[in-house]
């Protein structure tokens, strides 16, 4: 007997329950706030909308469904099922941390709070959250298959990121490293900079938009669902032992960007989500490309 489906309702917690668990009280957080200039008053009205969002998404479940919620930041230890319909309620950078976890659910992006969000990956409302669910589990349902990028290190290791994955320090030092294409015999260029992003098409409208506009790059941007990916190495450091002549790149599918460590430690981590990272120590190689499997947008 196959399972009914099952909504999983994802969100984070709102600027006032951060403040509320930092401070313990609504009136400390008000006077905490307004002594930097602020209102509460706001904060407050966003609070509502979320869980006001939340309630409504909640009571859009079919009755014959099982459903769950999960907290932004208990999604490395929630286990998602492959009967399992995801909605993410919130911010657009919510559907990106919520990614790294799914292998080919479906995801609905319901926006909180319409005109403050972009709406790239929420671009429903609360409303429409009954008949997007419907439309998830229909044969033949229209979604949209955003690339992602991922990295493989060489004891199994691997991370998944719908808008890019960094590789460099865990501070500020300089990371050391050894770069070059995954089919190349030789070791690779040694570079000394602080660090590496690899970013996709869903990606191309934050940090690595940035490097490329800061690049002058003439490579176009890659589009969300295309197979192609852009690397930036991030203030390459030219020496007698290290050199700058590969400082970026794209990758089609297929090809793989190996990266060597030969420092202390490197850390890899995807879309922000430095908190469930990989560590990589002298020696260890990783490698880029593109993920075999992409994010299932519900459109």
């Amino acid at each position: 007997m196959s399972l009914a489906p099952r909504a999983v309702l994802v969100h984070r917690r709102t600027e006032y329950e951060e403040l509320l668990a930092r401070h313990g009280t609504h009136g400390q957080a008000a006077f905490f706030l307004s002594s930097r200039g602020r209102s509460i008053a706001e904060v407050v009205r966003r609070h509502d909308l979320a869980q006001q969002a939340l309630r409504e998404v909640a009571a859009a479940v079919p009755l014959t469904w099982r459903s769950s919620r999960v907290e932004r930041a208990d999604l490395d230890r929630f286990l998602f099922a492959p009967e399992d319909v995801v909605v993410v309620v919130g911010q657009d950078g919510l559907v990106a941390n919520t990614a790294k976890y799914l292998s080919g659910q479906p995801v609905v992006g319901i926006d909180t709070d319409p005109g403050r969000n972009l709406g790239v990956l929420v671009r429903h409302r609360c409303a429409d959250t009954a008949a997007l669910l419907r439309a998830a589990t229909a044969a033949g349902s229209r979604t949209e298959e955003l690339t992602m990028v991922e990295a493989v290190a060489d004891d199994t290791q691997r991370l998944l990121a719908l808008n890019e994955i960094y590789l460099g320090p865990p501070g500020h030092q300089t990371a050391r490293y050894r770069l070059g294409p995954d089919t190349e015999d030789g070791p690779g260029e040694a570079q000394a900079s602080s660090g590496v992003l690899v970013g996709t098409g869903t990606g191309a409208t934050g940090w690595l938009r940035s490097l490329w506009l800061e690049r002058g790059s003439t490579t176009e941007l890659p589009a969300r669902s295309e197979a192609r990916l852009l690397w930036f190495v991030r203030e390459a450091w030219p020496s007698p032992v290290t050199g700058t002549t590969r400082v970026a790149g794209e990758l089609g599918r297929g090809q793989g960007l190996r990266l060597t460590v030969e420092s202390d430690r490197i850390v890899v981590f995807g879309d922000g989500m430095e908190a469930d990272a990989l560590e990589l120590t002298w020696g260890q190689s990783v490698r880029l490309g593109i993920a075999e499997i992409s994010l299932r947008l519900v459109t």
